[in-house]
């Protein structure tokens, strides 16, 4: 199932369109299903609780005989990957430390692929969404960088992120960029018309 149906990134593209008649800025959102597969993290997992209860159990009863022990490993092993593969699960057995530092390091990966770091006087805004590991950020070139302190988008980060957490990013997408643009008409206002990125919602399955 997609992230957001064609309608509710029209809705997106739309509203960036708007935005971008009252200022220079470049603005290009992009929503990833997730950061990374994570497939190493499960088979870690599984592993783990595989060697270590059966063996427990065998250590703390005496019931299991050599053979019942492998056999029980194994099965614990390949029971615990199908579990742990499911999106849900493998999500909480992730440290949050790790889920936000991969979504980071694919906005700004994003940002690089999407030509943010090309446009005329170094405008380019990127609003970036992993929604499994509930992660917003925004990125911006040195042109806007210079005008506006990162401190500025921590409300509208902080805001979008509780509505990514809520399930409504569309509502949380159209909020944000509105909020971008009451910022960046101020701070980078319109001087000339042009439209050098599209205005897609550009979405990562």
């Amino acid at each position: 199932m997609a992230l957001l149906t064609e309608h509710e990134q029209r809705q997106v593209a739309e509203a960036i369109a708007r935005v971008e008649k009252t200022t220079d800025a470049e603005l290009v959102t992009v929503l990833a299903a997730r950061a990374d597969d994570y497939a190493y993290i499960p088979l870690l997992w599984a592993s783990l609780i595989a060697l270590v209860v059966p063996g427990v159990v065998h250590y703390l009863s005496g019931y299991l005989t050599m053979y019942t022990l492998l056999v029980a490993q194994w099965a614990t092993f390949i029971v615990l990957c199908l579990v742990f593969r499911l999106p849900k699960v493998t999500t909480r057995l992730i440290p949050r430390s790790v889920r936000h530092w991969r979504a980071s390091n694919l906005a700004r990966r994003q940002f690089l692929e999407q030509n943010l770091h090309h446009t005329l006087g170094s405008t380019g805004v990127l609003i970036f969404v992993s929604e499994a590991e509930r992660y917003v950020e925004i990125l911006v070139d040195e042109g806007i960088s210079k005008r506006l302190d990162d401190s500025n988008w921590d409300a509208i980060v902080q805001a979008f992120t509780q509505q990514v957490k809520q399930g409504q990013t569309l509502a949380g997408f159209i909020a944000c960029v509105e909020a971008c643009g009451e910022l960046l008409k101020v701070h980078v206002p319109v001087t000339h018309t042009r439209n050098e990125l599209p205005n897609r919602l550009v979405v990562l399955e």
